[in-house]
């Protein structure tokens, strides 16, 4: 007669594989060869909302859409018996959530027949950092275009000013009109050249802590005293956020340009609307290339509009210079905002969908707080 002994070296082992996969920070789950959830690690409850225990009641295809991808993908590692890859793979569904973009990594358990893992990797901010990454090259570009255009284009431009200028003097009324049009071309072009100069201006700029309330405020009373004055504008404020670190000069031209679009998309629209928002976002964490450092961008401010929206087709572009949706627009303004809030380290994304816009910006908290907040953490005892 034998016995199924474990030994201590095996329950240990085991206790240290579970420790390990609850600690991988992407959903894992096992499927058994009937397709029912026999393991989920606890970034797997999260994403699909249920518990361990409650997931292997039903099988893999309970909880995916119909016809998914993912199911085909599963076949398809059980007859090969070998891992698979798929990108961008849409699970969106009313019982995951809208924009559940991801990348699915399928593979045989080889000591299970039919027995397979599947690792989820959220795609939605590895795209936020992606896009980022995308605008701050394309506002490299215009830094290097800006310089040329400083020095190539606004002198001459300055020349034919002045000789539109001395021709004025003796034209006849006829011809008047045409140089009055050539000193307007050439301002207008001189403006233009003015705003893609600020790109190419790499100086370093004062930071500090600063409370994002008091810049939305004051953005606020610029816009209804101006562009505003006849939209409703409200706000829904976390009073405990801490500071922001960063400059305040440069907070308020991001945010009067973002509240100056969604007062132009809201128009004269007689139920149009903006809404400021603000609130703390713990567990977003980017890696610093280089280094072991990870940076938090705990703090979300918005601005929402009820405006037409922004064309699906222009929403991946939108802040890339010279995209605009405006018949005389230059397409700078947007590209400016996403170059601050990089150089400032963070990240800023537009949903817009059904009638509603949301600019969305994360940024880090000040030293200060990032410091009190890790205190904290450290005092309620080390993360598992």
């Amino acid at each position: 007669m034998t016995k199924d002994m474990t030994s201590p070296s095996d329950h240990a082992g085991g206790t240290v594989a579970m420790a390990v996969l609850n600690a991988i920070q992407n959903p894992v789950v096992m499927v058994d060869e009937s397709g029912f959830v026999v393991f989920a690690n606890w970034e797997a409850e999260a994403f699909f909302g249920a518990s361990a225990s409650h997931l292997a009641r039903y099988r893999i295809s309970t909880f995916i859409p119909f016809g998914s991808p993912l199911l085909a993908l599963i076949d398809q590692v059980r007859e090969r018996k070998a891992p698979v890859n798929e990108y961008r793979v849409d699970l969106s569904s009313p019982r995951l959530g809208q924009d559940k973009l991801v990348d699915l990594y399928v593979a045989p358990v080889l000591s299970e027949p039919g027995a397979v893992v599947i690792v989820f990797q959220e795609r939605s901010m590895a795209d936020k950092i992606d896009r980022q990454l995308t605008h701050r090259a394309a506002a490299r570009s215009v830094t290097g275009l800006a310089s040329m255009l400083a020095h190539e284009i606004k002198n001459p431009l300055s020349g034919i000013r002045g000789a539109a200028q001395l021709l004025e003097q003796s034209a006849v009324d006829d011809d008047r009109a045409l140089t009055r049009l050539i000193c307007d071309e050439t301002d207008r072009i001189v403006s233009l050249v003015d705003r893609m100069e600020v790109f190419s201006d790499e100086r370093p700029v004062d930071r500090m802590p600063v409370n994002i309330h008091s810049v939305l405020d004051h953005v606020k009373a610029v816009a209804k005293a101006g562009f505003a004055r006849n939209i409703r504008v409200t706000e829904s404020y976390d009073p405990s956020l801490p500071a922001v670190y960063a400059n305040r000069d440069q907070l308020v031209q991001v945010f009067l340009n973002l509240v100056k679009n969604a007062a132009e998309a809201v128009g004269d629209r007689p139920d149009g609307e903006i809404m400021l928002t603000t609130a703390y976002r713990p567990g977003i964490r980017l890696s610093v290339a280089g280094t072991r450092e990870k940076i938090s961008l705990p703090l979300e401010f918005c601005v929402h509009d009820n405006g037409p929206g922004v064309p699906l087709d222009l929403l991946p572009h939108l802040f890339d210079p010279f995209i605009t949706t405006k018949p005389n627009g230059s397409g700078l303004g947007l590209a400016l905002v996403a170059k601050i809030i990089g150089d400032h380290g963070g990240i800023i994304e537009c949903d817009s969908q059904n009638s509603r816009t949301t600019f969305r910006v994360l940024m880090p908290a000040s030293k200060d707080a990032s410091l009190e907040d890790a205190s904290i953490a450290s005092s309620t005892g080390p993360s598992r």
